[in-house]
C-alpha cells in the first residue's frame, strides 16, 4: 500500500466533501398543468406570468409542446406574438403556407393570427418551448 501524504489527503478529504454537499436536480412536479388537445402532443403551461418590458406587451409566459413521433397538431391561429424554440428532436412546421424544418435549438417567431401546423416525423419525442407575449 502507498503511503498518502497530507497534501493527497487534503484533496480526497475536499473532493469527497463537495461531492456529499451535491445533490441531483429533482424533478419539477408542480407549477403546470398539462392539456392534451390532439393525440400525442401534450401541452405543458407553466404558471405564472411575468410582466414585460418590451412595448406593445403587458406579459410574457411559458408553455411546451410536446409531440410524440407521429403527431401533429391542428394548426389553429396563434392567439397572440410569441417565440419558439425546438428544445428536443426536430418538427416539420407549416406557417402560412411556408414549409420548414425547424431542429434542435432552432428560433422563430409567429405574430397574432399566424396559421402553423406542426409535425413530428422523427422517430423521438420534439419539445417545442414557447415563450407568450401577451398585449
Amino acid at each position: 500500500m502507498n503511503k498518502i501524504d497530507r497534501r493527497s489527503a487534503l484533496g480526497i478529504g475536499l473532493a469527497a466533501a463537495s461531492a456529499a454537499l451535491v445533490k441531483p436536480a429533482a424533478a419539477q412536479t408542480t407549477g403546470y398543468k398539462d392539456e392534451t388537445p390532439w393525440p400525442g402532443v401534450v401541452v405543458r403551461a407553466y404558471d405564472g406570468e411575468t410582466p414585460s418590458i418590451i412595448p406593445g406587451f403587458k406579459t410574457v409566459s411559458m408553455r411546451d409542446v410536446i409531440m410524440q413521433p407521429g403527431s401533429k397538431t391542428m394548426g389553429p391561429p396563434m392567439m397572440n406574438a410569441m417565440v419558439c424554440h425546438i428544445i428536443e428532436g426536430e418538427m416539420r412546421l407549416d406557417q402560412d403556407g411556408k414549409t420548414f424544418t425547424a431542429k434542435k435549438n432552432f428560433v422563430w417567431t409567429c405574430n397574432k393570427d399566424t396559421k402553423e401546423q406542426a409535425y413530428n416525423d422523427g422517430s423521438v419525442v420534439a419539445i417545442m418551448r414557447i415563450t407568450d407575449l401577451k398585449a
